[in-house]
Order: structure tokens, then C-alpha cells, then sequence
């Protein structure tokens, strides 16, 4: 079931744990995003355990479909 994306926030702003960088990223609506290379200190992010993605891990705004209430990628 794809999640209803007309009313979700689809940019984030990751925060590198490691370095502290900051970057704001457009989030897949299709997809879920489990690595992200940090554009500062170009350490891999993954998700912490529990979180569907590192939007929901590192992000300001957490993915689509758990915005809108659904299972991330499920």
C-alpha cells in the first residue's frame, strides 16, 4: 500500500552523528533510504535500531509513510 504523499513533508535535514554536519535531502517516496554517506565526514549512516530509515534516525522530519501513519516500506 503506498503511502498518501500529497500532504507529507518530503525534505529532512540529517544530522551527521559523527562530524555534526548538517545536509537537507529530498526523501524517496517509494523507497526507503537505510545508508547515507555524510557529505561532511563521509562516514555511512544506518539506521538506529528500531527506525525504518535514517530519516527517522538522523532527520528533522521522519519518512513518508510513517508521517502518514503507515508502515515504513512494508
Amino acid at each position: 500500500m503506498a503511502a498518501n504523499t500529497s500532504q507529507a513533508i518530503l525534505e529532512s535535514t540529517i544530522t551527521c552523528p559523527e562530524c555534526g554536519h548538517r545536509e537537507t535531502e529530498q526523501m524517496p517516496t517509494d523507497a526507503c533510504q537505510y545508508f547515507y554517506d555524510c557529505k561532511g565526514c563521509r562516514a555511512v549512516l544506518k539506521p538506529k535500531h528500531g527506525d525504518c530509515c535514517v530519516y527517522c534516525s538522523y532527520g528533522t522530519v521522519p519518512c513518508p509513510p510513517i508521517q502518514s501513519g503507515t508502515d515504513c516500506c512494508g
